[in-house]
């Protein structure tokens, strides 16, 4: 039977079509340049909608005295000096027009009834600098986007796959892939490409990402281009993940619940913030509410289940309606719980990586000429701890800078040269998997990773638990090379998971390798055997396949930022 391949051209290609890539794609059309955007997910489901509690910028509405400084020198402080300082300033300068964007696309924020953006405090800003719709804003920021994208009549493609970057001496030309129901396929070629396919936090075991997503394809697609890893070590688990049902363990109660009042205790009952952080209690940030939580359960102060409660029954019961109506209805549909009643059991959660792929902050292109990375997808802006809400005004401002900067490359162009050689080795890729028959299982596979990240590479990590998940994962590359692939009348998910594992496989060793150079206790990377943070690791490890991990400098912090920057307690966050 004849390979059916359909051929696409475009000045600019975008992958993945989240908050990130929409807003790329939308800069594109706006400024009249050719773009498609490609995702494997359907368009209005992008791992965004997820995003419950809020978006960041120094508006002032609440607390006029609040400014950009401030907020990039929280982001700065708050990422344990590892964020890139040009980053921050870019997009902490940039967030206002970002939400002034949203407000042009016609998204509705919730308002004081004077007509101000209302704003609320997300744990460890200085003021009050979140604006919210809901608790549902990322899934009104990405129907907004939509909605944008459709008027300007973006072409979008959903359910396509890409297995691979198309690069002929060192610069992009497109990219391969394949339609998931019926495997057409895809050859599109491109002066420029955008990487805005998400993180690797599918590959642990209990994570807010949802089955087949953030399974490590950026970081793949990029390593293999020829571009570098940046901090993949920085995970951020979210403190308030599900336990129950085993088949949405890891599901978010979004941070919302903490902000308007929640409080954390364990099985006693004891409000044991108190001995992690007594200042900031509930609304510190991610990284200590997240070990604080791992330490009470290690340590046996757990629920049955290996978990805390979360309990919100103490607010009245109009506040839990209106300001978290979603974390209320999630609960009944999936437990049968009334949170106004009951507390939640919650356990910490693989949430956000906070690395990415190496990019250019002022244009977020990479060392391949012509590709870009934005979003999850990205390094940058969220050093070793994100703060809530900053990951959502980080697609508006940098999907902008980079559409731009894509559309100018693409311009700039007076011929592009391209690789037969290239796409026959992306062709090929595939026809050796679809032809694939051994024994082993490509989920059996999956499950094998995410067990041996979960083990040894979770919230706290040692120098002998990571030599053994390296030893693990070289056993299951192994296995690897012995798969089955069986496309059927559903579909051809089958191959999207053998593709998945493959990502999923590069991310966790740039994730174990990274972590096991960084011999220290840094924001969200915890080391029991190195309790202390070193200060000759205030670098970026940077990961590729040929060179493994290099150190790179971090840039200087300018002064404007730095003097507002404060000294937090370390109190209870270097617990063994």
């Amino acid at each position: 039977m004849a390979i059916t391949e359909r051929r696409l051209s475009t000045a600019v290609l975008v992958i993945g079509t989240g908050g990130a890539g929409l807003r790329a794609a939308i800069e594109l059309a706006e400024a009249g340049v050719d773009v498609l955007a490609v995702g494997k997910r359907p368009r209005d489901d992008a791992h965004t909608v997820l995003a419950a509690g809020g978006i960041n910028a120094a508006l002032g509405t609440m607390d006029p005295e609040d400014s950009w400084q401030q907020h990039a020198a929280d982001t700065l402080k708050e990422g344990y000096l590892l964020a890139d300082a040009r980053t921050v300033e870019i997009v902490t300068r940039g967030a206002a027009r970002g939400i002034d964007d949203l407000e042009r696309y016609g998204m509705q924020f919730a308002r004081e009834s004077d007509g101000r953006i209302s704003q609320r405090y997300f744990g460890a800003h200085t003021f009050r600098r979140t604006a919210f719709a809901g608790d549902y804003t990322g899934l009104e920021i990405q129907r907004t986007l939509v909605r944008r994208a459709e008027q300007l009549g973006v072409p979008m493609l959903d359910g396509v796959y890409i297995t691979r970057l198309l690069v002929h001496d060192g610069a992009v030309f497109g990219a391969y892939g394949f339609d998931l129901t019926d495997g057409t396929r895809c050859l599109i070629h491109a002066d420029a490409v955008i990487l805005a396919a998400g993180g690797h936090t599918r590959i642990w075991r209990r994570t807010s990402s949802r089955r087949d997503e953030n399974t490590g394809d950026s970081f793949r697609l990029a390593a293999e281009a020829g571009a570098r890893l940046r901090d993949l070590e920085l995970v951020q688990f979210h403190p308030s993940g599900l336990i129950a049902p085993e088949n949405a363990a890891g599901t978010l109660v979004s941070e919302a619940a903490r902000g308007e009042g929640g409080i954390l205790r364990n099985a006693a009952g004891e409000r044991f913030m108190n001995r992690y952080d007594p200042d900031r209690m509930e609304l510190s940030t991610r990284d200590r509410v997240a070990l604080a939580s791992y330490t009470e359960i290690k340590e046996g102060r757990g629920t049955p289940k290996g978990g805390v409660w979360l309990d919100v029954t103490h607010l009245p019961r109009q506040t839990v309606m209106t300001r978290l109506p979603r974390v209320y209805q999630l609960l009944m549909e999936l437990q049968m719980l009334d949170i106004t009643r009951e507390p939640i059991e919650i356990a910490p959660t693989a949430h956000y990586s906070m690395g990415g792929v190496l990019v250019r902050p002022e244009d977020h292109g990479t060392d391949v000429r012509g590709l870009y990375a934005i979003g999850e997808a990205a390094g940058g802006l969220h050093g070793a701890n994100r703060l809530g809400g900053n990951s959502l005004i980080e697609l508006l401002v940098l999907g902008r800078i980079t559409g731009q900067a894509a559309a100018d490359y693409s311009l700039s162009l007076t011929a592009q040269l391209r690789s037969a050689s290239a796409v026959a080795q992306a062709r090929q890729e595939i026809d050796d998997l679809l032809a694939a028959d051994g024994p082993e299982n490509v989920r059996a596979l999956q499950r094998a990773l995410r067990d041996t990240m979960t083990e040894h590479a979770g919230v706290v990590r040692d120098e002998e638990g990571l030599r053994a998940g390296l030893a693990e994962l070289d056993a299951i590359e192994e296995r690897m090379r012995s798969v089955g692939v069986h496309p059927d009348i559903a579909g051809y998910q089958d191959l999207a998971h053998a593709f998945d594992l493959r990502s999923a496989a590069v991310a966790a060793r740039a994730t174990l390798e990274a972590a096991l150079e960084r011999r220290e206790t840094r924001g969200c990377h915890n080391r029991s055997d190195y309790p202390d943070a070193d200060p000759s690791l205030r670098v970026n490890l940077v990961w590729s396949p040929a060179e493994g991990i290099t150190r790179e400098s971090v840039p200087d912090i300018p002064e404007e930022i730095s003097s507002l920057m404060r000294e937090v307690s370390t109190r209870g966050k270097l617990v063994e």
